[in-house]
């Protein structure tokens, strides 16, 4: 079963009402959201967990089903202190994520470069903190994806170093298929990484654009330079069930004209 979905993101609608109309309307059936949907920093647990329970049941009010929350959590650390928040943190977010929905996954952040931080240093500082995680998403049973995003765990050789060296079924890969381009590596070494991460991924975001950096620009799918049939054998041949999350970026926004374009083309491709 096609699980066809969009992230919370340049999308129609100020409020997440809005947006649910929209999207449901639209034909989308799952939705990853965003911190500002759940404020899992709120005032206290007991609230925010409120809140997740809410946010479900209006999420499954338009027949939609949540797909991921962003954690927007930063676990290149090497600060104890920093480390023991974060780890923290995203244990309240894995409660705040099943609530939402029996098979959402968290899609988090792997971490943001930092001067005190060397290039040398990034793989075990990211193993410290996301190896503190492997015993209470067990517990929970939620899975974790690393997105590769910003320019840490887009470095495709790295994250698929981590996720071996974690060797945890529970953390896998938030599979981004614009962002290795993005920081500027080439279509090939863009597939490269598709198919060796395909085994870890738990969630998927499919982008297309073309260029890196300051001249990238955002497409709808198809219309960009992102091998998708590349990425689509791939995860097929993992066994990837999980679902897909159109990420528009392009200049078709007003009505979401992008997002439909990008549904389209999910529908017929996958």
């Amino acid at each position: 079963m096609k699980k066809l979905g969009l992230i919370h993101y340049n999308t129609p609608g100020a409020t997440l009402r809005e947006f649910l109309t929209w999207a449901s309307d639209s034909g989308f059936e799952y939705a990853e959201l965003m911190p500002p949907d759940v404020d899992v920093d709120g005032p206290s647990d007991e609230e925010v967990f409120a809140q997740a329970r809410a946010v479900r049941k209006l999420v499954n009010s338009y027949g939609m089903r949540a797909s991921a929350l962003s954690a927007r959590n930063d676990f290149l650390q090497t600060d104890s202190a920093a480390i023991e928040f974060q780890v923290k943190r995203m244990k309240k977010v894995a409660t705040v994520v099943r609530i939402l929905d029996d098979q959402a996954v968290i899609r988090s952040e792997g971490g943001w470069e930092k001067e005190s931080i060397p290039r040398q240093m990034w793989g075990d500082a990211l193993y410290e903190c996301f190896a503190r995680c492997t015993e209470f998403l067990t517990a929970q049973q939620v899975d974790l994806a690393i997105d590769n995003h910003g320019t840490v765990t887009n470095e495709g050789d790295l994250l698929i170093t981590l996720l071996g060296r974690l060797d945890c079924p529970r953390i896998g890969s938030n599979l981004d298929t614009m962002n290795f381009r993005w920081l500027g590596h080439d279509i090939a070494t863009c597939n490269r990484f598709y198919k060796s991460l395909a085994p870890y991924v738990k969630h998927v975001h499919l982008k297309d654009g073309s260029g890196s950096r300051e001249n990238y620009q955002g497409a709808a799918l198809g219309e960009g330079e992102i091998d998708l049939k590349c990425v689509v054998s791939s995860l097929r041949d993992a066994g990837y069930d999980g679902a897909y999350a159109a990420e528009y970026e392009g200049t078709e926004k007003l009505d979401g004209v992008g997002y439909i374009k990008c549904l389209a083309w999910m529908k017929a491709h996958l």
